[in-house]
């Protein structure tokens, strides 16, 4: 490890300023049961400053759980519901003509918010889609001559279902790739759902949540993040492990050529080595190790790989690829 660095210190700030993370998670596990694994992604997006796109069948407990997180952290929440009819000025706002004064005011919309939910994405015109993926990247919105920067903490997260394709406008490749996640939300277990019955029969599940950390927490929490360790040898695994989804050199992968019709960006890269230190700090660690970089890479990379006709005939999935290409590449 480098000499510069005093692990020593940067490990008690890193448990410091991650003392909220177990209270937070806790928080969102009363209210979401037995979705452990989308509770887990919704923080590392939200602390590594990235975007999630949910895709689950509806019941869910999706749009439960942004809302959720946004009353923990005392953040100001939005829903827009996308369909065919919405338009750009619905999502980011307008200018407003006033006959009596003869001059135009702003109309902030929804996306003026810390957690803006975007219920089925892919009900929306591509414009519409564009308006609201362009305030992600850029992190403002301009509205006649004026910009106006979004609110910080500032997180999309987006849902779409996995079956119901009928009249619906799929994302472009290029417009997935500004999220920094996608999760597929699945059915609980029978004892979850069990739970979840009784919760709601007796009413615990129904009350709102109190916030437990402020916005100035997460911001303080990206920041040290930023400090999070991650060594030479790790940033070559999750390259490694990038470059496998373009082109096989390892032997043991040649057999997906046939499925992979093309391979992550280099922003995959780049969010798989943001999302392996968040992993690192929320588990109180001053320093990424190979397992924070596997546990969160099927997410990072899912939305990323296109896949052949001959890959929807054989039913390999992303998931399938990944997994492969996970067992192949030799950990550091």
């Amino acid at each position: 490890m480098n000499n510069d660095i005093d692990m020593g210190k940067l490990g008690e700030l890193v448990a410091e300023k991650s003392e909220f993370v177990n209270v937070l998670r806790s928080g969102m596990e009363r209210q979401i049961v037995g979705q452990r694994h989308l509770v887990d992604a919704l923080l590392t997006a939200l602390l590594s400053g990235g975007h999630i796109l949910l895709e689950g069948m509806p019941g869910l407990a999706k749009t439960m759980a942004a809302s959720t997180l946004a009353r923990l952290v005392k953040g100001e929440f939005s829903r827009i519901q996308f369909t065919p009819d919405l338009l750009p000025a619905d999502v980011v706002g307008t200018m407003v003509y006033s006959p009596r004064s003869e001059t135009f005011s702003v109309k902030r919309g929804p996306v003026f918010a810390n957690f803006v939910l975007a219920d089925e994405i892919n009900r929306a015109p591509a414009k519409v889609q564009s308006a609201l993926l362009e305030a992600m990247q850029e992190q403002q919105v301009t509205l006649g001559e004026n910009t106006f920067a979004l609110p910080q903490p500032f997180m999309v997260l987006a849902t779409q279902n996995p079956i119901e394709q009928e009249g619906t406008y799929p994302l472009p490749e290029a417009q997935t790739d500004r999220f920094m996640l996608k999760v597929r939300v699945d059915y609980p277990s029978d004892v979850e759902e069990r739970n979840i019955v009784e919760g709601h029969l007796k009413g615990s599940l129904r009350e709102l949540p109190q916030s437990v950390c402020t916005k100035e927490d997460i911001i303080a929490a990206r920041e040290t993040i930023e400090k999070v360790y991650v060594d030479e040898r790790i940033v070559s695994y999750i390259i490694e492990l990038v470059f496998s989804t373009r082109k096989r050199k390892n032997p043991e992968l040649k057999d997906l050529d046939k499925y992979v019709l093309y391979g992550a960006s280099p922003r995959a890269s780049i969010n798989l080595a943001l999302a392996a230190r968040t992993v690192a700090f929320m588990k109180r660690r001053a320093f990424v190790i190979p397992e924070d970089v596997r546990e969160i890479a099927a997410d990072v990379l899912r939305h990323r790989i296109g896949l052949t006709y001959e890959a929807e005939a054989d039913n390999v999935t992303t998931d399938d690829i990944i997994g492969k290409i996970l067992s192949s590449v030799k950990v550091p």
